[in-house]
């Protein structure tokens, strides 16, 4: 199933389906959810990067448990904007987990989420380092999920 233009992806959905934000970083993998309207995304669960046969069986729990109809995925582009290593790297696992689950998904700039992320859990959270750590990739992914569903907003 190839990605699809992030425009479009909302036509992918039946009624009542969500979508799934995910944040695939090194190390582990933010999750988040929409509502079935797609007005709001939550933070969701951490997953410990693995294999993409293992992590693909956790993400489809959780499709199964949610009504998840598409996936947007996190592109980390180059601050000025280029498509670089990281953001190929993250377009290949997005495409091999929508072909692995059958399930469309699409690309979305997701930038400085978790600067943006860690900066307000400092500041308006007081939270510490450790805790940080805990939740700052389901945070960007719900941030990077919220950005989408605002922008393509009908």
């Amino acid at each position: 199933m190839p990605l699809f233009n992030p425009h479009e992806l909302r036509a992918q959905l039946k009624s009542s389906q969500s979508i799934m934000g995910i944040d695939p970083g090194s190390r582990q993998i933010g999750i988040a959810i929409s509502d079935s309207s797609l007005m709001l995304a939550s933070p969701l669960i951490v997953l410990k990067r693995g294999k993409l046969a293992t992590t693909a069986k956790e993400i489809h729990a959780l499709c199964q448990k949610h009504a998840v109809g598409a996936f947007l995925v996190g592109l980390p582009l180059s601050l000025d904007g280029s498509f670089g290593p990281a953001a190929r790297a993250a377009s290949d696992w997005a495409l091999a987990l929508s072909e692995r689950l059958n399930i469309p998904a699409s690309m979305w700039d997701e930038r400085l989420s978790s600067n943006a992320v860690n900066r307000f859990l400092i500041q308006d959270a007081d939270m510490t380092r450790k805790r940080r750590g805990e939740v700052v990739d389901k945070m960007a992914a719900a941030y990077t999920l919220q950005g989408w569903l605002d922008a393509t907003a009908p």
